[in-house]
């Protein structure tokens, strides 16, 4: 998750870099305020509507794929000895779950190979699971390729970064020909790209040009999460501080309710604390959700053991909200009732969407 500069630093001071952002990152979880937009959003009580726990399937389609979970280890890092520890922690517990995995940014390693196994641990430990790939926009595709072979990965997760890049001290200001280099490696990736931001949310303009390039599946991750806008300012001189942004950009439940009709199939990532979460953003039209902070935290505090223990309760107490709801599969809470509140309510009306419609979806559920 970082940047992907084409004259790029020393290896010594991107490794640094690459263990500042994990340092950091924590550091955020600590500082946080433990309310974000996830909680503009509630849903309408039927108390008659449940069904038995036993029957719910969590099992999702997103594109092409079936993921056993509806939620994932969404891209964190890689590039030094610290993470690759956090990796292979990571992947002992994707595959004990069942879960998917995304890796941070694989450009360290593709300019310094040395710097390889830090990823390459994540297929070592999980051999048969569902692995992504992860670059961003200004690599070529000739790197998106051996990004995708270092991993044997299923999916490429290419990440744009704009905000990132503009207060990060190193960074490249010049955006101009990252459509035009995303839409290379999507025609020349032998695996599914999956375009995602890193916390600012991805639009409904840029979801419809991200489908006019023939990306298929989206990750909006959206701001109430890691805010790598802090984590640069925290890296950079008074006179490159760029906290004047904060709280720039959307959450990803405002770029769910926004998207396109005939988008890309979405994913949903950026503050996601628990369950409820997942499940909220399910309902608001993601395929799937991704997880960092909250599995960061418990591999650093522990091991795979103790995020193996974290998710299995994620998986029984989402099993749980789903039979509340009445919803057997993450397909019938697309026709739960929402109520939006807040910033939340305000960015829809503001974008011309009807927040009252979405409390009477299940008036239109077939019977």
């Amino acid at each position: 998750m970082t940047s992907e500069r084409a004259a790029a630093p020393g290896a010594s001071v991107r490794a640094a870099r690459k263990d500042d952002h994990v340092r950091l990152a924590l550091q955020q979880r600590e500082g946080r305020s433990a309310r974000n937009e996830f909680d503009d959003l509630e849903f309408l009580h039927h108390a008659l509507d449940g069904v038995d726990a036993e029957r719910v399937d969590l099992s999702v389609r997103v594109g092409e794929w079936s993921w056993a979970t509806p939620f994932y280890v969404n891209g964190m890092t890689g590039g030094t000895d610290l993470t690759e520890r956090i990796n292979r922690q990571l992947a002992i517990a994707a595959r004990e779950t069942g879960m998917p995995m995304a890796c941070g940014s694989m450009s360290i390693a593709i300019d310094d190979p040395s710097t390889a196994r830090s990823f390459a641990v994540i297929r070592e430990e999980n051999p048969s699971g569902f692995v992504m790939a992860n670059l961003g926009a200004g690599r070529s595709a000739d790197d998106a390729l051996r990004a995708v072979e270092l991993l044997q990965a299923n999916a490429l997760q290419l990440h744009v970064n704009p905000v990132q890049e503009t207060a990060m001290p190193e960074g490249s200001r010049d955006f101009s020909g990252w459509l035009v280099g995303l839409e290379r490696i999507v025609e020349a990736s032998p695996v599914p790209v999956v375009a995602k931001e890193v916390g600012f949310g991805l639009s409904r303009r840029t979801l419809e040009k991200l489908r006019g390039i023939g990306v298929r599946v989206a990750d909006v991750s959206g701001t109430g999460g890691t805010d790598f806008l802090g984590i640069e300012n925290s890296r950079a001189t008074a006179a490159d501080d760029f906290s004047m942004l904060t709280g720039f950009g959307q959450s990803a439940l405002a770029c769910l309710l926004d998207a396109p009709a005939d988008g890309p199939a979405l994913l949903a990532s950026g503050g996601v604390r628990h369950p409820y979460d997942v499940v909220k953003a399910l309902a608001a039209g993601a395929r799937g959700v991704g997880v960092a902070g909250a599995f960061l935290q418990t591999v650093m505090d522990g091991d795979a053991e103790a995020l193996v223990t974290l998710v299995r309760g994620w998986l029984t107490q989402t099993r749980a909200l789903f039979a509340l709801l009445g919803a057997e599969n993450a397909e019938q809470l697309a026709s739960t009732d929402l109520i939006l509140r807040g910033r939340l309510g305000e960015f829809c009306r503001l974008r011309g969407i009807d927040p009252a419609e979405f409390s009477r979806r299940s008036e239109r559920r077939p019977a």
